[in-house]
C-alpha cells in the first residue's frame, strides 16, 4: 500500500470547527463538502481512497496535542531544569495553572476537524465502489480512530458536544450549536464504535509493514484502556475490568506482536518495517513529514557547544555528539526526577535522555536534559526528526493487562516482569506480588519509566484512579478538593459564541 502521505495533496476532506471565539469566524470556517466533490467520492473509487488517506494526514497534525494533553499534566516534567525561557504554555499544563481564564487546548483542541473527516468517511463509504473488503476495512479504522478521539476528549474534557454525522450544509450559526452531552452518552458512544470496528474487521488481525494504519489490535487494546477506565472512574468496576483483560490477553495471542528485545530499536526510524512492538504509530518520513514537537525539550546549537555529556566518565561536549540538533531548552526534568530515573541498570534510560552538564570543573553541575527518544537521525548534514510517534504498542499492553489484573485482584507479575527483563536484562530483580496497592504502584512506576515522551503518563495517572494522582503530582499544583482541574474548562469565548455550551464543572 502506498504511502498515505503521498496522496494528501488530493484530499476532499472538509472541515469543522466548532466554537470559535467568534461568531462570524465559526461560519467562515466551516467548509461543507460539496455536491461535486461527493458525488466524484461515490464514483471514483481513487477519490474516495484519497478521502480516507487524509484522515490519517489530519490525524498527524494532533501529535503535538496528544502529547500535551496525555503527559505535561504528570510530575515528569514539573519544575524541570531548562538553560532558556521557560516555556510558558507547557508549564501552564505541569503546574496546572487552568482557570476559565487560562485555558489550555482551547476550541475542543482542534479535535471536530479531525472528527468531521471520520465522520465523512463513515458516512459515504457504504455507497462508494470501493472494493466491499477493502470499503470495509476502512470502516472499521474509522469507527476505531473515532472511538479513539472520543476517549481522548471524554478524558479531557468529560461531556463534550457529541457528532456523529459530517457537516454536509451550513444555513446559519444555529446549525452550529451543540450542547455538550454527558460523559456517560460519551462513553456510551465509544464503546458502541468499537465495537462496530471489530465486527468490521471480522477477526481480521493483518497488519501492514510499517504499524502506520489502525488495526485491529489497536481497537483491542483501545477497549482495554477505555473499560479500564470506565471500570474504574464510571462505576463499572469488576466487569468492566473483567472485559479489559479479555481484550488485552486476546492481543497477546496475535502473531507478529511482542517486546523488541532492544528498547533502543523501538525508535530507530531505520527499524520501523515490521517493527513487532508498534501496534500504531503516526507516521513520519523524509520528504514527507518531519516531528517538531519536542523543540522545547531540545537545545539550541550554541549552548550545544558549552554543555558536556559524561564530564566524569566520557566527556565530549554535546555537539559533538549530536551536531545537528536544534531546538530550546525551556522544559526539562527536575534534579530529584533524573536521580529517580538515571539508573544505569535501566537500558530503557540511554535512549530516552541525555543530561547536559555545565562545563565548570569540578563540580560540573547538571543544566538539563535533552530529550533523545524521538531526535531522529542524522542524514545528509542534517538532524532528521522522523521516528514514528507511537500512540500504542505492545508494551502498552502488558502494562495495561497488569493494571487491570492488579484491580481484579489477579498476580499482575508475568507482564511486569516481561517489561522489566527487557529494561534490565538477564540480571533483572524479578517483581513478586503482593497487595493491590503494592502492585499497582508497581505498574506505575514502570509505566513512568517505559513512556517518557510519549504523552501517556497522565493518562495512567487518572486511569489509576484519584489517590495515584494525588500520589504522584506535587500538591502544590494539585490536592485533594481539586479534583475539578482533572478536566480542562473551555474558553469564555466558546461560551459566548455558542448558547447551548456550558462551562465544565467547577470553573
Amino acid at each position: 500500500m502506498k504511502s498515505y502521505f503521498t496522496k494528501i495533496k488530493y484530499v476532499l476532506g472538509l472541515s469543522l470547527v466548532l466554537c470559535t471565539t467568534s461568531c462570524t469566524d465559526k461560519l467562515e470556517e466551516v467548509q461543507p463538502q460539496t455536491a461535486l466533490n461527493r458525488d466524484l467520492i461515490l464514483k471514483d473509487p481513487n477519490a474516495a481512497m484519497t478521502l480516507y488517506y487524509g484522515v490519517y494526514g489530519s490525524f498527524r497534525n494532533y501529535h503535538g496535542t496528544l502529547f500535551q494533553l496525555g503527559e505535561m499534566r504528570s510530575e515528569i516534567w514539573a519544575d524541570g531544569l531548562f538553560t532558556e525561557s521557560e516555556d510558558g504554555g507547557l508549564r501552564n499544563y505541569y503546574t496546572h495553572n487552568i482557570s476559565a481564564n487560562i485555558v489550555p487546548a482551547a476550541n475542543w483542541a482542534g479535535f471536530y476537524g479531525l472528527l468531521d473527516k471520520v465522520n465523512t468517511v463513515i458516512k459515504l463509504f457504504p455507497m462508494t465502489l470501493v472494493p466491499a473488503e477493502q470499503r470495509d476495512r476502512a470502516l472499521a479504522e474509522m469507527y476505531g480512530m473515532r472511538a479513539y478521539v472520543y476517549y481522548t476528549m471524554l478524558k479531557t474534557w468529560g461531556g463534550v458536544p457529541l457528532t456523529t454525522e459530517p457537516v454536509t450544509e451550513v444555513k446559519g450559526l444555529t446549525d452550529l450549536y451543540k450542547e455538550r452531552a454527558t460523559p456517560e452518552a460519551i462513553m456510551e458512544q465509544i464503546k458502541s464504535d468499537i465495537e462496530q470496528s471489530l465486527a468490521l474487521f471480522n477477526g481480521n488481525n493483518s497488519m501492514t509493514s510499517r504499524r502506520i494504519y489502525w488495526n485491529r489490535a489497536a481497537t483491542l487494546t483501545l477497549k482495554g484502556d477505555v473499560y479500564i477506565w470506565s471500570g474504574t472512574n464510571m462505576g463499572g468496576g469488576g466487569a468492566d475490568l473483567a472485559t479489559a483483560q479479555q481484550a488485552l490477553e486476546e492481543v497477546t495471542s496475535i502473531a507478529g506482536l511482542g517486546l523488541r528485545a532492544n528498547y533502543a530499536d523501538i525508535f530507530n526510524p531505520a527499524m520501523e518495517a515490521n517493527n513487532q512492538e508498534i501496534i500504531f504509530a503516526l507516521s513520519y518520513e523524509k520528504n514527507e513529514a518531519t516531528a517538531g514537537v519536542y523543540g522545547s525539550f531540545m537545545v539550541n546549537t550554541t549552548q550545544a557547544s558549552t554543555l558536556v555529556f559524561d564530564p566524569f566518565t566520557d566527556p565530549k561536549m554535546v555537539s559533538q555528539v549530536y551536531p545537528f540538533v536544534g531546538g530550546a531548552s525551556r522544559v526539562g526534568l527536575s534534579e530529584e526526577m533524573i536521580q529517580k530515573l538515571n539508573d544505569p541498570n535501566d537500558k530503557r534510560m540511554a535512549t530516552t535522555f541525555r543530561i547536559m552538564h555545565r562545563n565548570n570543573p569540578p563540580s560540573y553541575p547538571i543544566a538539563g536534559v535533552l530529550l533523545t527518544k524521538f531526535i531522529g537521525r542524522v542524514d545528509a548534514g542534517m538532524q532528521l526528526y522522523d521516528t514514528d510517534f507511537p500512540i500504542y504498542r505492545y508494551a502498552d499492553v502488558l502494562l495495561l493487562l497488569a493494571e487491570s489484573k492488579a484491580k481484579l485482584g489477579i498476580d499482575p507479575s508475568e507482564e511486569i516482569n516481561k517489561i522489566r527483563q527487557r529494561a534490565y536484562g538477564e540480571n533483572y530483580t524479578p517483581f513478586i506480588s503482593g497487595s493491590q496497592q503494592e502492585n499497582m504502584q508497581a505498574v506505575l512506576e514502570e509505566d513512568l519509566r517505559e513512556f517518557i515522551g510519549e504523552g501517556k503518563r497522565w493518562w495512567s495517572l487518572r486511569r489509576a484512579g484519584n489517590e495515584w494522582v494525588f500520589r504522584y503530582v506535587d500538591p502544590v499544583y494539585l490536592a485533594p478538593g481539586q479534583e475539578y482541574k482533572f478536566l480542562l474548562p473551555i474558553s469564555v469565548g466558546m461560551l459566548n459564541s455558542d448558547p447551548k455550551l456550558t462551562q465544565t464543572p467547577g470553573y
